[in-house]
């Protein structure tokens, strides 16, 4: 081997060993940086949990749950605001999700890569970039006067569902897009129609992408108020004990049409009042709901996962 041949070598084995270096430090760097966002998010959510439960936790009790909040009697309660909450809750996701759900099936499988398609895609990402504050004053001029539902828990129901429209016809599209395509030719291939082969197979595969959509909005739902300020009000009455099953349903049928506040709504009207401690603890049950949504939510992507293991 010449001299020159052997200088020349070591050159290159240098230079490889000066940029294995620079790369080994690159990915330190970048790994550390990584460590260092996660590591920031869990001391925020360990601070907001650890203040919010700190102060509400003394709070709770079978009373503060189940009775509502009367200035005669002195009592603080959110039961009548967890009742509303259900209800509104109930609503928008019964307005939301059928539309949701049908509205991503035609963008994934019918309206293909044409002019309607495109027009249906911006307005589901201007929609979701609309501040909640704008969906209220709609909300309440359009179904409250025009439509003449008035302040009440249907019209902040339905501004809500508008509201989380898009977020479910993302999340249903993504999940219609995991479905392996060798599925859908399958189905047709037998002679199963479009809409058969959207109805038997596309939908049950898709259905726990779908459910997260769902347990999504739902946790936004919980934690909305400045649109059901302008919607639904404040009012915290609860239903009337008595009359069995069917009379309960009827307060609640009748519950629907009047005003009322959610949790998100009490927690604000409580800081204003400056009543920290009935504020942190309404924070307490959000936080627990919250977490009982995501745990739902994990289990959910768990079953997704499982289905993409075992496609093809």
């Amino acid at each position: 081997m010449s001299p020159e041949n052997g200088n020349g070598r070591e050159r290159t084995v240098a230079g490889q060993t000066l940029y294995q270096k620079r790369i080994r430090l690159w990915e330190t760097f970048v790994q550390a940086a990584v460590y260092g966002a996660v590591s920031v998010s869990l001391m925020v959510l360990a601070s907001v949990a650890g203040y919010v439960l700190q102060g509400g936790l003394g709070v709770l009790s079978r009373q503060f749950l189940t009775t509502a909040s009367s200035a005669l009697a002195r009592t603080a309660g959110i039961g009548g605001n967890l009742v509303n909450t259900v209800c509104v809750a109930a609503l928008t996701l019964a307005a939301a999700v059928p539309v949701g759900v049908g509205a991503a099936v035609y963008l994934n499988e019918y309206a293909g890569t044409g002019r309607t398609a495109a027009l249906a895609e911006l307005a589901t990402e201007t929609m979701a970039g609309i501040p909640s504050v704008i969906f209220g004053l709609f909300g309440m001029t359009f179904f409250g006067e025009t439509l003449g539902l008035g302040y009440s828990l249907l019209t902040g129901a339905l501004t809500l569902a508008l509201m989380v429209l898009p977020l479910i016809v993302r999340s249903t599209q993504e999940a219609l897009r995991a479905v392996p395509e060798s599925m859908r030719d399958a189905a047709l291939g037998l002679g199963a129609s479009r809409w058969y082969m959207i109805r038997t197979v596309l939908l049950p595969a898709s259905r726990p992408g779908i459910r997260s959509g769902v347990i999504l909005a739902a946790g936004r739902i919980l934690g909305e108020s400045a649109a059901l300020l302008f919607t639904a009000g404040s009012g915290r009455r609860l239903p009337a004990s008595g009359g069995g099953v069917f009379g309960f349903l009827r307060q609640l049928a009748g519950k629907i049409r009047e005003s009322g506040g959610t949790l998100s709504v009490e927690l604000y009207l409580q800081l204003q009042d400056g009543r920290y401690d009935t504020a942190c603890g309404i924070g307490c049950v959000l936080l627990l709901a919250v977490f009982g949504l995501n745990l739902l939510m994990k289990l959910a992507v768990g079953g997704r996962r499982g289905f993409r293991q075992e496609g093809p």
